[in-house]
């Protein structure tokens, strides 16, 4: 969020999403029937472990959650389709306490798989 001054924290509870460095084996990038995956890290932070484990509940329902045997929300990738998410690390409810104790964190990563359309 930027303010007049410039940069300004968010207020907590809030997520940061980062992408992680991509490993790419099989086909070349510029072959079109190959399939990709890319990783992503979800960190949730607040100021209470419950606020944390609330958050990650809901980016783990949101990513790779599930009704009637379908995926619960639809990701859109432009030119192609998404075949796989995978929840590949999640924290387990155990958060992470800064050493000042003020904040807590959860991380989850999730990889997804697409192919061309």
């Amino acid at each position: 969020m930027q303010g007049k001054s410039g940069w300004e924290p968010a207020a907590a509870p809030y997520t940061i999403l980062d992408s992680l460095p991509a490993e790419f084996s099989g086909p070349p990038l510029w072959d079109w029937h190959a399939d990709a995956a890319w990783s992503y890290q979800v960190t949730s932070v607040g100021e209470r472990g419950d606020q944390v484990e609330w958050l990650a509940d809901r980016v783990r329902a949101g990513v790779v959650g599930r009704s009637d045997g379908h995926w619960a929300h639809d990701l859109y990738v432009s030119q192609f389709r998404v075949i796989d998410r995978e929840l590949t690390y999640d924290a387990g409810g155990d958060p992470s306490v800064s050493a000042a104790g003020a904040i807590v964190s959860y991380v989850q990563r999730f990889t997804i798989t697409v192919t061309p359309a």
